[in-house]
């Protein structure tokens, strides 16, 4: 019971890590500290820190292009939402570890359960290591980070979270009394092509984010008066460079992917449900396949409606976190939509 409470307080709050990044990126607050410093806690206390530390940011190129003649009243107000997104990582690598080592310790835990925890804790680490070379992107030429290392941290937050989900479905007891993982299920290929289109959709919303393409075209269906962006409807198809080129780096383009891909999964996670309520019995499974398809539809409305309304920061907020539940449910069709792996004799039923 305990071990499970643990991973779904992970969960939770990885699901808040994740909308914290996201409101620091929509209030423009991630480089507002240019420093890393992975083992600092504390904030600065005392009106010299607060100046130290308003000097670096002053040398940064947001504030020599962007933010110029701020004060340091203002920029106490970006610096604790940044703050505060870094340090709630920090403590969810303090909860992960501390417990692990506890229960370890204890022999509460069979060794999949123990290694499967440890590569999280790790590659935990290495998503923090990954949003500061993020942040450092912006700090040395343009006040911009790269899209392509947010997308990847993003991407990298939606593994964790996912790895981590379903490691909190598939507990189980062994006949010592140790808590451990059931056996791998085979996933049902339907279930598996619905999560891979679901994360290439999620990469293009990335890349919209992080070139800021919400803010171009704030209109629906069309973009503008036309259905394709201008540079993508002058391209010609051939050779393929410069199209590839317009799909991953002209903003307009970058946010029409994201709108076609999004039309494309919204459609096929109807189409998974109807297939599912069709074919299978199980009860699990129906309702998993519509939940998905509902979170799915609700998700390309609520996209649609912050794109109309230029992104305002609580929407922007909303729709990532949108992106998150259908990731979640997702992860639980695929858990139960997968053929049961052979139990061992030395386990029992699910904890």
């Amino acid at each position: 019971m305990w071990v499970r409470l643990w991973l779904w307080s992970l969960c939770a709050a990885l699901l808040i890590m994740v909308a914290l990044g996201g409101a620091t990126r929509l209030t423009e607050s991630g480089l507002s500290m240019v420093e890393w410093k992975p083992l600092t806690v504390l904030p600065p206390l005392t009106e010299p820190q607060w100046m130290a530390d308003f000097e670096k940011y002053r040398l940064s190129p947001e504030y020599r292009h962007r933010t110029t003649g701020m004060t340091l009243q203002e920029y106490k107000g970006i610096f604790w939402l940044e703050y505060i997104h870094r340090l709630w990582g920090r403590a969810i690598g303090v909860l992960v570890l501390c417990p692990l080592l506890l229960l370890t310790l204890r022999r509460s835990l069979a060794p999949p359960l123990i290694q499967r925890m440890g590569v999280l804790f790790l590659l935990g680490g290495a998503q923090g290591g990954l949003g500061w070379l993020m942040v450092a992107s912006g700090l040395v030429d343009r006040p911009d980070v790269s899209h392509y290392r947010l997308a990847a941290h993003f991407l990298m937050a939606v593994l964790v979270y996912g790895l981590l989900l379903h490691t909190a479905l598939t507990l189980t007891h062994t006949t010592e009394g140790r808590v451990s993982l059931i056996p791998a299920r085979r996933p049902h290929p339907a279930a598996v092509a619905l999560t891979a289109l679901t994360a290439l959709t999620l990469t293009w919303g990335a890349f919209t984010a992080g070139l800021d393409a919400g803010l171009f075209y704030n209109t629906f269906p069309l973009m503008g008066d036309a259905l394709l962006p201008p540079d993508l409807s002058a391209a010609a198809l051939w050779p393929p460079g410069p199209v590839l080129t317009l799909l991953v780096s002209d903003p307009a383009t970058v946010q029409f992917t994201h709108r076609a891909l999004a039309i494309l999964t919204v459609a096929a996670l109807l189409t998974g449900w109807l297939l599912v309520w069709r074919r299978h019995r199980r009860a699990s499974v129906r309702q998993a396949g519509l939940a998905t398809a509902a979170a799915g539809l609700g998700q390309a409305g609520l996209g649609i409606v912050t794109l109309l309304q230029a992104v305002p920061v609580p929407l922007g907020v909303a729709h990532q976190s949108g992106g998150m539940l259908t990731v979640t449910l997702l992860i639980i069709l695929l858990h139960c939509s997968g053929r049961p792996g052979q139990t061992p004799a030395t386990q029992g039923e699910p904890s």
